[in-house]
């Protein structure tokens, strides 16, 4: 019987990424909400993945500021399409900072996310391979320079702090009346190229999901070095609770429940 086992388990490893059985087991726990939640952050990072790292690799190769253009219209429309997903752990945590989501739902949404990541580059590799294109990359830890990735760390705590700002403002401070939607995506589009490029040493990520599921697809295995974690994940999710603190203070929100 065992032996049975073993071997549909060994089929169904091979054909699935590694860790993301782990992010169904989320399914059984939650609400419709939450389930509801799952799926958004599933499919939308699928298409935030397709469409904001294909440019300058599938088309525009040699014209940088339309891949630019093309990789702006890219955040849009993966927004738009997936119904306005978190798409990023340190965003999902710190909208559970803000209350504005209780934990199971942050959970389900991290969950999901990393989900699509790691069935987005394996299905896009697939994809580049049949059609002759090139393959997408993804952001790496450099430990070249940077042996304790303190730098790599501060980059990305930097990175995501504005970004978080770049959310708040565009999303809850301006009103652009009935153009809101399409005028502050686009805005949080060009701030998210203009981080791209002044915050290069991490790739950037600005997004836990990004640079584990980019490595867990590069390598085979989930990364072991502390440091992978330290940057992608530490200095990115301390960056979004360092806005998250700034806002509510500004604000007069809670910060995880308390008033400051």
């Amino acid at each position: 019987m065992f032996g049975l086992i073993s071997s549909i388990s060994s089929t169904i490893a091979s054909l699935l990424p590694p860790g993301l059985l782990l992010t169904l087991l989320v399914l059984p726990l939650s609400s419709s909400k939450h389930i509801s939640a799952y799926r958004s952050e599933f499919i939308g990072t699928l298409l935030m993945i397709g469409l904001t790292f294909s440019p300058g690799k599938w088309i525009f190769q040699d014209n940088l500021y339309a891949a630019w253009a093309v990789h702006a219209m890219g955040v849009v429309a993966a927004d738009k399409l997936g119904g306005g997903q978190h798409v990023n752990p340190a965003v999902s945590v710190t909208m559970l900072s803000l209350g504005k989501c209780d934990y199971d739902e942050m959970y389900a949404r991290i969950a999901g996310a990393m989900g699509g990541g790691l069935v987005a580059f394996p299905l896009f590799k697939v994809l580049a391979d049949n059609l002759g294109w090139t393959p997408l990359g993804g952001p790496e830890y450099n430990p070249v320079g940077d042996a304790d990735g303190s730098a790599s760390a501060m980059s990305e705590f930097v990175a995501t702090l504005l970004l978080l700002v770049l959310i708040y403002v565009v999303n809850w401070e301006l009103n652009f009346g009935k153009h809101h939607y399409w005028i502050k995506q686009t805005l949080t589009a060009i701030g998210i190229r203009f981080l791209i490029e002044v915050f290069p040493t991490a790739g950037p990520a600005m997004n836990p999901m990004l640079g584990t599921t980019w490595a867990v697809f590069a390598d085979g295995e989930f990364p072991t070095d502390h440091r992978h974690y330290l940057v992608y994940w530490i200095a990115s999710i301390l960056g979004g609770l360092a806005s998250a603190f700034g806002y509510a203070v500004y604000d007069g929100n809670t910060f995880f429940g308390m008033k400051l």
